[in-house]
């Protein structure tokens, strides 16, 4: 009888801060269902990898489950994967903290599972060539990557019924691929459509393992799933025809199979991860021209040219968001201050297991799972980093309020930056880009106030475009959902929660930060300002400024100037923008005095405005709001767009933050706020996300030749602030 082996590997996760329903749900979802199904089915062997985050989470909520897997791991009916406890990704954080986090999920697996985990879990199947060394240093024998990673150095399906062994300066791992077939058909096929193929693999020797590592959520969360798998009963159904067939088709832990037979060879695996995170890896354009023309070689049957198709490199997302970016450097400074901590004797652990949580991978990409575009995840993970930051700074430099600044090219552009901590607040301000904040943290509150997402094209946007455009062609009504109701995977749904949601694709053609200087038309509205749609009349947003510190008896003067040009009438016109920001040891408040000067000798007329960025979270909650003394807005909450006219204050603020901001002009101007939204898919589909809220005060002025005109803008940061509901205004 012909005889084949089957590898199953699931892998659980939910990202460091994510909602507590959200965990609810999952478990409820897709943890307890896939637990309570392997109970009643004992002759079905796999393995299950929990994250750190979600371990912690079930730790704190349902203990009682831990039990239950460490019982299904006694029975040797599940085997315990390691991996870097709170889910990064491997190459892009320190060796350090690799074999640490590595080290701390093999522990756990032992102290509370029971079990000696030999195999690890590789975050998004992120590989790069020099892994295998840290692997085997942590004592992983062996782990899973895609076909795709094979594939790219040439091998095929047929080989790789197996695995291969890789190694780094003589360091050895064992590596398994999961099958794409079987990724997809699990569990969207038909049960008999996967017997059926496995059967047909199956040899006389019965030697041949095949592998289907994937997301345990794809078996409750997804959409569509939960029906699928458990009310419609589709994981019963594969479970019993397991245990049917388990004459010909024996379920094997892969760490088992590993120690029973020899490798298929040796293999270098290239830089690579899963198809579709090399596809979202690429620049929009390329990204949007790769997914079409791998669909069309699939649909015309051509595995033999899809083969050597590839899309980009992970790190490339380092480069396509700068946010990621400077989150990840952020991360690397905050590596070093925790170390230096430890170095010195500092007592506890000087915020290494804060750094730790600060790494986990999900805000740090973007594709179908909302990565970087998660406001909320975003925050939290800025939050860890903050916190480890303090924990750190309080062992190097005392409790004693203290300030420091430092050029460095912290975000390797090349260029340096102007960086400010304290111990009540850092700032991160791009010379090259403005001289704007492009990060400021309110350190007692670990926050970053601005945070926010640039609006930018994405792959998947022409995707929205063009649909939109069929449905009308084809003379279909557009609702929220394209949903036909069939199961499909992630990677082939287009479905949207709003109708006509292609109109609210707006792009920035420079970075959402904050004390951006903008000189506008008279006719500039609210509404093409929002939308980036209007035309700009100096050369100072996203132009390199220079830069002086000069220490004032209570911290810093931070002197940023340009020498730029503004088109007045019907020339461009030399005119210098001075601002100079005023920051105290140990406090929360900032000040920035703005000078402009008309360098020509011709009269200079036009409207200067100041703008920033903010993100206190919080989109639709009543909790985040803005306040401006003295006026009832008619909408206040934080994703609220209008304007107020002759205002020289106000505020904006979230109560369940305990935080507000509050901003104090030497003159009065026009305020205008709006939200950021970017169009972000994710596994429900696409949808308008809260990423910020952009605010701008602007003044008109008259300058002679060789004049100048100033203006001061003074914000004052409450923490924990009591701060009465804004007045809302009656509409009709």
């Amino acid at each position: 009888m012909k005889k084949i082996f089957l590898g199953l590997a699931l892998h659980n996760h939910q990202p460091v801060g994510n909602f507590p329903w959200i965990f609810e749900m999952a478990y409820r979802q897709a943890y307890l269902p896939m637990v309570e199904s392997l109970e009643k089915h004992p002759g079905v062997r796999l393995a299950l990898h929990y994250s750190g985050p979600l371990l912690d989470w079930i730790r704190a909520n349902h203990p009682d489950f831990i039990r239950r897997i460490a019982k299904l791991a006694r029975r040797s009916q599940i085997e315990i994967m390691t991996g870097a406890y709170y889910e990064p990704i491997l190459v892009a954080i320190p060796d350090d903290d690799k074999l640490g986090q590595i080290e701390r999920m093999t522990q756990v697996a032992r102290d509370e599972l029971g079990y000696k985990a030999t195999g690890l879990w590789l975050a998004e199947r992120v590989w790069e060539p020099h892994l295998p060394k840290y692997l085997a240093e942590s004592g992983v024998q062996w782990t899973v990557v895609d076909d795709t990673h094979f594939k790219m150095v040439g091998l095929k399906d047929e080989d790789l019924f197996g695995y291969y062994v890789t190694e780094e300066q003589g360091k050895t791992v064992k590596v398994f691929g999961t099958s794409k077939f079987l990724r997809y058909v699990i569990p969207w096929g038909k049960v008999s459509d996967v017997i059926e193929y496995l059967r047909s693999e199956a040899t006389d020797d019965g030697t041949r393992i095949a592998v289907m590592g994937d997301d345990g959520e794809k078996f409750g969360t997804w959409p569509g799933t939960f029906e699928h798998c458990w009310e419609r009963g589709w994981v019963e159904s594969f479970f019993k025809e397991l245990e049917r067939n388990s004459d010909w088709l024996q379920t094997v832990h892969l760490g088992e199979y590993a120690r029973r037979f020899p490798a298929l060879g040796r293999v270098y695996l290239p830089t690579a991860s899963y198809a579709e995170m090399m596809e979202w890896a690429l620049p929009a354009p390329a990204a949007y021209e790769y997914s079409k023309l791998a669909h069309d070689l699939e649909k015309q049957g051509r595995a033999d040219i899809l083969r050597y198709l590839r899309g980009g490199f992970w790190r490339n997302f380092l480069v396509k968001y700068p946010e990621v970016n400077g989150m990840h450097k952020k991360m690397l400074r905050v590596h070093d201050k925790v170390y230096n901590a430890r170095a010195v004797g500092g007592e506890g652990d000087c915020g290494l297991n804060e750094l730790w949580q600060g790494q986990c991978n999900c805000p740090y990409w973007h594709g179908v799972f909302g990565g970087i575009y998660m406001s909320d995840i975003r925050a939290e993970i800025y939050r860890h980093l903050i916190q480890a930051e303090n924990q750190a700074d309080a062992v190097l430099r005392g409790e004693e309020p203290w300030l420091a600044h430092e050029f460095a090219d912290y975000d390797c552009d090349s260029l340096d930056e102007l960086i400010v901590d304290g111990s009540a607040q850092s700032l991160y301000v791009d010379l090259a880009e403005g001289g704007s904040l492009v990060e400021w943290d309110m350190r007692p509150r670990r926050l970053n106030l601005v945070a926010t997402m640039t609006r930018r094209p994405e792959g998947y946007h022409q995707v929205l475009i063009e649909a939109e455009r069929e449905r009308e062609k084809a003379g279909v009504a557009v609702r929220a959902s394209a949903d036909d109701g069939e199961v499909k995977t992630i990677h082939e749904i287009v479905r949207s929660k709003e109708a006509h949601l292609e109109r609210h694709l707006h792009y920035d053609w420079y970075r959402r930060t904050s004390m951006l200087d903008h000189f506008l038309h008279p006719d500039t509205t609210l509404d093409n300002f929002s939308r980036c749609a209007y035309g700009e009349l100096g050369d100072f947003v996203n132009q390199p400024y220079q830069a002086k510190v000069v220490k004032t008896k209570k911290g810093l003067a931070i002197h940023l100037h340009r020498d730029g040009h503004i088109w007045c009438g019907s020339d461009w016109l030399p005119f210098k923008v001075e601002k100079t920001i005023d920051i105290a040891a140990g406090g929360g408040d900032l000040s920035v005095k703005y000078t402009l000067t008309n360098a020509s000798q011709k009269k200079a007329t036009g409207v200067f405005g100041s703008e920033w960025n903010f993100n206190l979270l919080g989109g639709k909650s009543v909790q985040a709001y803005y306040r401006v003394p003295g006026v009832a807005l008619q909408n206040p909450q934080i994703d609220s767009e209008g304007e107020v006219n002759n205002v020289d204050a106000f505020a904006l603020g979230n109560r369940k933050l305990g935080i507000e901001m509050e901003m104090v002009a030497s003159r009065k101007g026009l305020f205008w706020r709006f939200p950021v939204e970017a169009i972000s898919n994710s596994e429900s589909g696409f949808e308008r996300t809260y990423q910020g809220s952009g605010l701008l005060i602007s003044w008109p002025f008259e300058l002679a030749p060789s004049s100048s005109w100033e203006v001061t803008l003074r914000w004052r940061s409450g923490l924990d602030r009591e701060t009465t509901a804004p007045e809302v205004a009656t509409t009709k």
